[in-house]
């Protein structure tokens, strides 16, 4: 599902990923470890189009993102290190707003985010805006979010950063019953090394 080889970004002298190589298997959760500053984030952000690698090379469910990056975007979502969600609005909305920007139809959509957000145990809150959210329900809204036009692949860069142990551990049930339902493959970034250990089921340092 995602082949990486010899990847390399440079900004000046600065080389931020350095010959960075592996392959993901379709339906893998798959764990990227490092601590800070160690590229993770600039290695996703290749893998999502949102910068053009140095050199080496990438293919996403066999597409190049460099020749084809609208296709690569319809396979995959992704939930940013950084809080992505208009607070203004309530869960539904942006739910809603994601969905039209990914071109779901209408009644899809409307299915598809009820049953994420009942997944998600946000259902009985989706009028409530979203600034009213505890960091763990944004952390969940986002997930879902992400996982709305059905992709083959989630991107999760270090989604649990900040949260308490309980929201961690619900947070991580779902993706997990998602990957084994859906068979959504699941690439993740973190630095809690027990949380790689007993959620991925192949990890990379």
């Amino acid at each position: 599902m995602i082949h990486v080889d010899q990847l390399v970004k440079k900004y000046g002298d600065v080389t931020a990923v350095d010959g960075v190589s592996f392959d993901v298997a379709a339906g893998e959760i798959f764990a990227f470890l490092g601590p800070n500053g160690a590229g993770k984030t600039t290695t996703i952000q290749m893998l999502t189009t949102l910068c053009v690698p140095t050199s080496g090379a990438i293919t996403i469910d066999g597409i190049d993102p460099r020749v084809r990056p609208h296709d690569v975007r319809r396979r995959f979502g992704i939930v940013f290190q950084d809080p992505s969600l208009d607070g203004d609005l309530t869960a539904q909305e942006n739910m809603d707003l994601h969905g039209v920007l990914y071109g779901v139809p209408r009644r899809l959509r409307a299915e598809r985010v009820q049953k994420l957000l009942t997944l998600f145990e946000l259902w009985e809150r989706r009028q409530t805006m979203v600034k009213e959210f505890s960091g763990g329900m944004k952390r969940r809204l986002e997930i879902a979010r992400g996982l709305l036009h059905t992709p083959k692949i989630l991107f999760l860069d270090e989604p649990t950063l900040g949260l308490d142990p309980q929201s961690r551990n619900q947070l991580w049930t779902h993706v997990k019953f998602l990957n084994e339902t859906e068979g959504v493959t699941v690439f993740l970034t973190t630095h809690y090394m027990d949380e790689a250990e007993r959620v991925a089921h192949r990890i990379a340092v």
